[in-house]
């Protein structure tokens, strides 16, 4: 696992063996410990929670379907 430390409005790209390029950015730190992280993908990549992903994966097991 890669760790960064950013900033507010800073960015960090990923770069995807295809050549998509995904941008994050740090948008707000709350008093909560909570972030806000904006993403800028192209529409046919698919972004999630980790708990909405998890729960995808389990109904496509459910269903018998691989993924």
């Amino acid at each position: 696992m890669l760790l960064l430390t950013r900033k507010i409005d800073e960015r960090i790209k990923i770069i995807t063996p295809d050549g998509t390029v995904i941008t994050a950015m740090v948008c707000k730190v709350k008093s909560d410990g909570g972030v806000r992280i904006g993403i800028d993908a192209p529409k046919n990549v698919e972004i999630h929670r980790e708990e909405v992903y998890n729960a995808i994966q389990r109904k496509a097991a459910a269903a018998g379907e691989t993924c």
